[in-house]
């Protein structure tokens, strides 16, 4: 028969599948190296293995012992299946920023998830760096595993991915393509290409809000590069011990859209359903197509599953609401049409205007239409009901007729968003469209940004 003694002898050996929509551009062959089908659906996988066994071999993990790791929940995966195959217990510490999907599938094996704050510095207490560092010093019997650090992460890719990528194209491989966050797999995997051939290229993702590309090639460590940034699985803010920059020959930054909006095209266009990194991966491939020939074959590395994403970049709802969804957007009515059966939020003349301000702060909106008998009358924003209460903080109390302004012009749903952009000026911060039910919506001026961006 046929069997594996357990699911970690699953890992490794995935496929290497050529893309032909997304790259029909470039001269260049494009194979993408499918990490998904690992058990854990992640490269990941591979050096989580390999760092419980040298952390055993070493004396630093012992039987029964509890293991604790920051992660952005591949690498937790991939320990909690060696955790639950050997004994151990886990213990993983996310960032907010990761995916609920990631947090659920890492408790459904079997791990403890603590979840810290993404918008601190890394020595800050509450980071994830900090909380594993300090669990690992608390909990008797624990080892933290320090992926970042821990050169056993890129060992694994130099024992294993590069031979294997190095044997599927026949020797052929002139780049190798991969988001880099701990710097394991292109590093171990670099080193290993390079010492069978050192004219292949080396090409790191970036994103923006990350500080490897500003360094690798000036050697500034530029705390200017660190903001906040939404892919998940690259960039740092830190410099690992992993990322080997002498084996990498170029770092690509891409946009948060763009790795979203690819990774989605990633599913729809060539029907591969992996992560935010491999978005990254195949749009900075894109921006550097101008440097490859016909004779080149290249290898991108897809990181993980897009199930992991299912609540996020394969959201339609949380893509539109950070400007990610190219929606083609030509007309009033097309800009109201997600929120069509949602009632228009308005005052009338007569009420106080502290039920203004209640409405304003219970539905988080800046602007609000005034109705009198049916009509619109006026309207309301926040700097004019600052301004009414400041003069004399009594005016809380009088009727929104005191202290509304002119009513926002009246647009038809077939109203072009040209038109309706000249409408809104400093002085206009809204429009009203009329819709064919007889219904009213309310257009503003970050409506249109977010059509035109």
């Amino acid at each position: 028969m046929k069997i594996y003694n357990n699911i970690l002898e699953t890992i490794g050996n995935t496929p290497l599948v050529k893309l032909n929509v997304l790259t029909k551009d470039i001269k260049a062959t494009v194979l993408a190296k499918i990490e998904t089908t690992n058990p854990g659906n992640s490269v990941k996988d591979r050096m989580a293995v390999k760092m419980i066994d040298d952390a055993e071999k070493s004396g630093l993990l012992k039987p029964g012992g509890t293991i604790i790791e920051g992660t952005s929940g591949n690498t937790g995966m991939g320990l909690a299946l060696v955790s639950v195959i050997r004994g151990y217990k886990l213990i993983c510490v996310l960032s907010d920023k990761q995916s609920k999907e990631k947090m659920d599938i890492l408790r459904a094996v079997g791990a403890e998830v603590v979840v810290c704050p993404t918008a601190v510095e890394p020595s800050d207490p509450r980071s994830y760096y900090s909380v594993s560092k300090r669990l690992a010093k608390e909990i008797p019997n624990s080892w933290y595993v320090n992926q970042y650090d821990n050169l056993s992460n890129s060992l694994a890719h130099y024992e294993q991915t590069g031979p294997e990528i190095w044997d599927q194209t026949d020797g052929k491989i002139t780049h190798f393509v991969a988001g880099v966050g701990t710097g394991g797999t292109i590093s171990g995997v670099g080193r290993f290409l390079k010492e069978k051939n050192p004219n292949i290229k080396m090409w790191g993702i970036d994103t923006y809000g990350s500080v490897f590309k500003k360094y690798h090639e000036t050697g500034i460590f530029d705390e200017n590069e660190i903001y906040p940034y939404i892919t998940e699985g690259i960039g740092e803010d830190i410099l690992p011990e992993n990322v080997d920059f002498s084996v990498i020959d170029h770092f690509e930054k891409v946009t948060d859209k763009d790795a979203a909006v690819y990774t989605r095209r990633l599913a729809r266009e060539e029907g591969i359903f992996v992560g935010n990194s491999a978005g990254s991966a195949i749009k900075g491939l894109l921006q550097m197509k101008d440097q490859l020939t016909e004779d080149d074959v290249v290898v991108l590395l897809f990181h993980d599953h897009g199930s992991r994403y299912v609540g996020k970049i394969f959201n339609d709802d949380w893509m539109r609401e950070r400007g990610f969804l190219d929606e083609n957007h030509k007309t009033a009515g097309d800009l109201v049409a997600n929120h069509v059966n949602e009632p228009l939020i308005f005052v009338y003349a007569e009420e106080l205007l502290s039920h203004a301000v209640a409405k304003m702060r219970k539905f988080s909106i800046s602007q609000i239409p005034v109705m009198k008998d049916g009509k619109f009358v006026g309207s309301l924003d926040e700097v004019a009901v600052y301004q009414s209460i400041l003069e004399n903080p009594e005016n809380i109390d009088k009727a929104v007729s005191t202290a509304m302004q002119k009513a926002y012009p009246i647009v038809q749903a077939a109203t072009t968003i040209e038109e309706v952009s000249k409408l809104i000026t400093k002085d206009t911060p809204a429009v009203l469209v009329e819709l064919m039910d007889g219904k009213f919506h309310i257009i503003t001026k970050q409506d249109i940004i977010s059509a035109m961006c």
